[in-house]
């Protein structure tokens, strides 16, 4: 099974090439595409419709009670059946109070680790959502950034983070909030959650400076689009423009994307309301 991973892992990431201490990248393929999941959904069903839509990537939600609460059986058969379909398995776990208890966000982690079953963690801690991001903002900033520190050093496999496209207009100090989150990780999803492509205000616009950054620093961005039903903000998501409006701008997206190096891909939130979007 390990070798099998090792095999998936390969296929998905074109060769870096080191020249004087930077990192070069190219843009992943067109069609690179990945996606959360966040339910309980039976394994065989996410795995067959993930191969069916081109996923390559799903991002797994494991409960910090896995081993005690039934879910352990239900994610072994998904990374079984994911490695007979060349598909990359991530955990995927967090919670704004892990921005100062870092106590749980590593226990977690650790009983991740344990399984084995998994090829990377994909951590969605979002500190904005605490009081301390409006109340002390660089206490909040700091212990954000110890986390991912602890996190990445605990870890055995990448670390990727979910990240607002709007990082990079906060400072730290003398540094970007934005590369200093970016130099703590392997890669970033950016929430580009927009229901079109290019033009303002959009997908790829959103997202220029973390793939500038990127782009810089060696490291993956992947862009992320929305289904989820957004009543406040309409134009975050794709739920009211349906699969087919879906397709064609992520093909815009993948179009525009060809001469940023940085460019990950794009990851989909989230399988249950993909999955349901009127043609």
């Amino acid at each position: 099974m390990t070798a099998i991973l090792m095999v998936v892992a390969a296929a998905l990431t074109l060769p870096t090439v080191s020249t004087a201490g930077k990192v070069r990248i190219a843009a992943l393929p067109a069609n690179t595409r990945a996606m959360w999941l966040w339910g309980d959904d039976p394994a065989t069903e996410v795995v067959d419709w993930a191969a069916a839509n081109g996923v390559s990537e799903i991002f797994v939600y494991v409960s910090p009670s896995v081993r005690t609460n039934g879910d352990l059986a239900r994610l072994q058969t998904m990374r079984m059946r994911a490695d007979a379909r060349r598909i990359k398995l991530s955990a995927l776990g967090g919670d704004s109070s892990w921005v100062t208890d870092h106590k749980a966000a590593l226990a977690w982690q650790t009983t991740v680790l344990r399984l084995n079953l998994f090829a990377g963690i994909h951590l969605d801690v979002e500190p904005y959502l605490t009081d301390g991001w409006s109340g002390s903002l660089e206490t909040t900033q700091r212990s954000f950034l110890a986390l991912l520190d602890k996190m990445r050093t605990a870890s055995t496999v990448p670390l990727e983070a979910d990240v607002p496209f709007w990082y990079g207009e906060y400072r730290f100090g003398k540094a970007n909030f934005a590369d200093e989150v970016l130099k703590r990780v392997s890669a970033v999803t950016v929430m580009s959650y927009r229901d079109t492509a290019t033009g303002p205000n959009s997908i790829v616009e959103v997202s220029r400076d973390w793939l500038g950054r990127g782009a810089a620093a060696g490291k993956r961005v992947r862009l992320g689009a929305e289904t989820v039903p957004l009543p406040d903000c309409t134009h975050c998501t794709f739920h009211e423009e349906g699969a087919t409006r879906l397709r064609a701008e992520l093909a815009k997206v993948d179009a525009a994307t060809r001469s940023a190096p940085a460019f990950g891909g794009i990851g989909i939130h989230r399988y249950g309301t993909w999955r349901a979007l009127p043609a």
